[in-house]
């Protein structure tokens, strides 16, 4: 058979006419593997962003926490437009200054001993495990297992999603082995759980699924029971760390020191970025064990630099912890006022629970009134504000989260009543 014999039919004129993009393009050939509402965001400025109607929206999710400067930053943008003008990504066999630079400074301000840039808080935790398995296999007789605590959430890929043991309705069995999991806030059970083949204990400072944070009493015991058996700590502060909590990672509020640290999400700044932190005995990879073909990238890297350098001047952190402060006053007071319950958290990350299931009904009417928020869980809302966020943007968040619970009861109402909505 002559192969080149075989053609395709010559194209019509029609076939020929070039696709035009158009202002709002389908959503039909984009995988439904997340729930998105049907508006196109198009530019966004600080807390602000705009759909292609040219409608605002307050923005308290910052893509759940990722945007830690808020939308498009001055500070960030110009450190993209430098490094791209300079490198972008020279290899990952190579060195660059701002792989080099961003490791430097962050091992320097978090008190690490080596550091390793990657693209996401998922492949930070996956790195994380890989580490403390060679650490394992160097001074534990090959110790594997990690422990880490239910509802806590490291991540989707495999073995960070082996590691969590949120409620995913489809977790892609079987699950890797080697991982267990105890309640959270409980010392005793945590214990119980360590064998000899516990090689790490892996804890979110305050779990993101819920936003319920770790106890000053719990964290600590946990640090020296690990000291006491001779395993790991590690925590995972893809959420927490740059700032977040009001310091530059939790454990500083906490008086722990973990051996090794994840940070993702906010290091970027809103661009693909994470990293791997380790102290003392855990730094132990060797080369051709870890690596990937943008991990350390000139252009994420100087972000990361950026966004570093922004949140270590002088006074933003105390602005984070006085916003927090302020955005946890007006949810409480509004909470006490629709009759909601437990307000949870610290810094700009804050956790509310609603008197029931109605935290997807609240996120689309506050989207109706131009507010973006986010339900990690069906009867909890979770607010993670940019961390420049002002008093005038809680304010008017406040207004308009109030106006979405009056929006929900209503319509509770009405349904009790039988009237259609």
């Amino acid at each position: 058979m002559n192969l080149f014999s075989i053609r395709r039919p010559a194209p019509s004129l029609d076939d020929l006419v070039l696709d035009t993009q158009h202002d709002d393009p389908s959503s039909e050939s984009l995988m439904p593997t997340v729930a998105r509402p049907p508006q196109v965001f198009v530019r966004g400025q600080g807390s602000w962003l705009w759909d292609s109607d040219d409608r605002a929206y307050l923005d308290f999710s910052q893509g759940n926490g990722a945007n830690s400067l808020g939308h498009s930053p001055q500070v960030l943008i110009k450190a993209l437009n430098d490094q791209t003008q300079a490198l972008i990504n020279p290899g990952v066999g190579l060195h660059n200054r701002a792989q080099l630079n961003l490791v430097d400074r962050l091992c320097h301000r978090t008190g690490s001993d080596q550091a390793y840039l990657l693209n996401s808080g998922a492949e930070a935790c996956e790195a994380a495990i890989k580490l403390a398995r060679k650490w394992g296999q160097l001074h534990r007789g090959g110790a594997y297992r990690i422990i880490s605590a239910s509802n806590g959430c490291h991540g989707r890929s495999f073995a960070a999603l082996a590691a969590s043991a949120g409620t995913l309705e489809n977790r892609f069995e079987p699950q890797l082995p080697g991982f267990s999991h105890v309640p959270f806030n409980d010392l005793p059970a945590l214990h119980a759980a360590v064998d000899a083949q516990t090689v790490a204990i892996m804890l979110e400072p305050i779990q993101g699924a819920g936003v319920t944070p770790a106890t000053e009493r719990y964290l600590k015991g946990v640090e020296r029971l690990c000291r006491e058996l001779g395993i790991l700590l590690i925590l995972d502060e893809v959420q927490t760390g740059l700032g977040r909590y009001g310091t530059l990672l939790a454990e500083q509020q906490y008086g722990v020191r973990a051996d090794i640290i994840t940070l993702g999400k906010g290091l970027g700044g809103g661009v693909p970025l994470a990293a791997l932190l380790a102290r003392g005995k855990a730094c132990c990879f060797e080369v051709g064990e870890l690596e990937g073909t943008h991990h350390g990238n000139a252009l994420m890297a100087s972000a990361g630099a950026a966004v570093l350098d922004t949140v270590l001047e002088h006074g933003f952190l105390e602005h984070v912890r006085e916003s927090g402060l302020y955005l946890g006053e007006g949810l409480t007071r509004l909470a006490y006022r629709y009759d909601h319950g437990q307000l949870r958290g610290q810094g700009l990350m804050w956790g509310l629970t609603l008197s029931d299931d109605s935290a997807d009904a609240v996120v689309s009417a506050a989207l109706q009134e131009g507010l973006i928020l986010n339900a990690p869980q069906p009867d909890c809302l979770r607010f993670t504000p940019a961390l420049t966020v002002s008093k005038s943007n809680i304010d008017e968040m406040l207004l308009r989260l109030a106006r979405a619970f009056s929006r929900v009861r209503t319509a509770q109402l009405q349904c009790r009543k039988g009237i259609a909505v």
